[in-house]
């Protein structure tokens, strides 16, 4: 059987083929646009972290920080923005989060929204951001080297020892300025009170410039009028109004710290714009939502208010009366124990916030040992003993002392002795704090004398106080030797000696007089323990 084959025309047949491999062509065409050419970056959803820096700078925020920086980049954030209302802080912390913001990934895009406070080491964080955005309302600048005062605020620094702290900071900023594109005269005058800064612009091509007073004599004073070429800016435009300010020239004296308001800023470039909140921020920065807010944990802010001088006062009060009562009633555990936690809570709290520094630790150290010494080896208290509780308490003093700033970019030393204002501030502030705190548990401790043994719990681990009964000795001759009982002196009394009664002999004494042994006494009087007797007369000696 022969099977017949049906077969396609060839023009059929060859059309086929050609719109198959054209088909195939546009696949292949497709799928080489849809790969990204090389060096040619990809493109990702832009999605924001808001951290925020609410406070005076330390240690502790610092730690905070990184951590929530971590957090962020994690989570796969693009854009972190850090929400500043700050008064300042510690010179050296807010170096290390400016170092830390700056070694990013440089595809991280990081900004400082100034809501609204964003002052000294919080101005000196935002400049090292890629960009400023304000808030209705806020301020940035007076970038004055400060130290962390004892009150949980700021102690501003004088003239000479400004100099001396300002060499980190100015360093900080000119590298902020230079990297971010803000300017490098508005951010030192930020810093340094020591020169004019005048805004000007040319008439001719509308450039506007920033000079200090000798480049403005140049371009100005020294200029013909007819040839000047310079104007100085008159006003600067409203950001919510759109109406022009009139603007007060020179915008920073010598005698002053820079500060801007929004619109100032703003106007002068130094920030992006002006945006009333968090959703406005994420439109104007184009972000594909709303971005995740990463604040500061609780144990974060539980040990920021540990270092509170409330609270180390309270703790160095349980640390003295804890004590006291440990001493008083040993093997009671519970009060040495409560002082020894409150101890380590007083101590670890400012060396957490970077207040505490190792040789206040190696003091302190020092000044208990000497004191043990003089308590348990040494008789009485001497030299051991003073010397010990001097170092104590310049231990103790020195944890509310913050660490001063080195110059320039050298590492701070193990220890220097107090130069600045703020520092000796801090110091008298730790005096104060501790003073109160030893009268508090003073008055205490006369409480806990008076009223603790009345407590009912209190009356089962310790022992009321003895009332007269309890205090009076007991004579164990009391009911054997009565007044009107006679013996016979076994030792002459001169006029002490000893007297037999019966089948006990006691120790006696007479009126004054002599009496030699053998002699009949007839016990006169008991004064306590003490038992006076006279001679009898001879006729009753028998």
């Amino acid at each position: 059987m022969t099977r017949c084959r049906t077969t396609r025309p060839s023009g059929i047949r060859r059309g086929w083929r050609g719109r198959r491999a054209l088909c195939v062509g546009l696949v292949g065409v497709l799928g080489l646009l849809s790969v990204p050419l090389a060096g040619e970056p990809t493109t990702r959803p832009t999605r924001g972290a808001v951290i925020p820096i609410h406070g005076v700078i330390d240690d502790i925020m610092r730690d905070s920080i990184e951590r929530r920086l971590t957090e962020a980049q994690i989570a796969g954030a693009t854009v972190v923005i850090f929400e500043m209302d700050t008064p300042g802080g510690m010179v050296t912390s807010a170096l290390s989060i400016c170092q830390m913001i700056k070694t990013l990934p440089a595809d991280l895009r990081t900004v400082a929204w100034v809501n609204p406070r964003a002052y000294s080491a919080g101005a000196m964080i935002s400049v090292a951001c890629n960009e400023i955005w304000m808030s209705p309302a806020s301020a940035i600048g007076d970038c004055a080297p400060i130290m962390v005062a004892p009150t949980g605020g700021v102690a501003e620094l004088g003239g000479t020892e400004r100099a001396k702290a300002e060499s980190p900071i100015l360093q900080e900023f000119r590298e902020s300025a230079a990297r971010n594109g803000y300017d490098q005269l508005l951010s030192r005058a930020m810093v340094v009170m020591s020169a004019e800064v005048w805004w000007l612009e040319h008439m001719s091509t509308g450039e506007r410039r920033f000079v200090d007073e000798l480049e403005k004599k140049a371009l100005m004073d020294d200029v013909a009028e007819g040839e000047r070429q310079w104007r100085l800016i008159e006003s600067y435009t409203n950001v919510a109004t759109g109406k022009p300010v009139p603007l007060s020239q020179p915008i920073d004296r010598a005698d002053t710290l820079l500060t801007l308001g929004q619109d100032e800023a703003v106007a002068f470039g130094f920030a992006r714009g002006v945006v009333r909140d968090i959703a406005e921020l994420s439109n104007r920065l184009e972000l594909s939502g709303l971005p995740l807010r990463y604040p500061a944990s609780g144990w974060e802010r539980f040990a920021a208010w540990l270092n509170s001088p409330l609270v180390r006062g309270v703790l160095f009060m349980i640390v003295l009366i804890g004590a006291y009562v440990e001493f008083q009633q040993p093997g009671l555990i519970f009060p040495g124990v409560t002082a020894a936690v409150a101890l380590v809570i007083f101590l670890a709290a400012p060396y957490a916030a970077g207040l505490a520094n190792i040789w206040t630790f190696v003091l302190l150290g020092i000044g208990l040992v000497l004191l043990a010494v003089e308590l348990f080896v040494l008789p009485g208290f001497g030299i051991a003993g003073i010397l010990g509780i001097a170092l104590i308490l310049v231990a103790v003093i020195g944890t509310f002392v913050p660490q001063e700033p080195a110059p320039g970019t050298e590492p701070a030393p193990f220890f220097s002795w107090p130069s600045l204002p703020g520092t000796w501030k801090a110091i008298e502030r730790g005096i104060q704090v501790l003073a109160g705190s030893v009268l508090v548990a003073i008055l205490g401790i006369l409480l806990l004398i008076r009223y603790l043994p009345r407590v009912r719990l209190a009356q089962g681990v310790v022992a009321p106080n003895p009332d007269a009964a309890g205090l009076a000795l007991v004579d164990p001759t009391e009911r054997l030797i009565q007044i009107g009982d006679v013996g016979v002196v076994t030792g002459d009394l001169r006029p002490g000696g000893q007297a037999r009664f019966g089948q006990e002999v006691v120790e006696v004494r007479s009126q004054g007089e002599y009496v030699e042994a053998g002699r009949r006494v007839q016990v006169l009087k008991r004064e306590g323990m003490r038992i006076v007797v006279r001679p009898l007369p001879p006729e009753q000696a028998g």
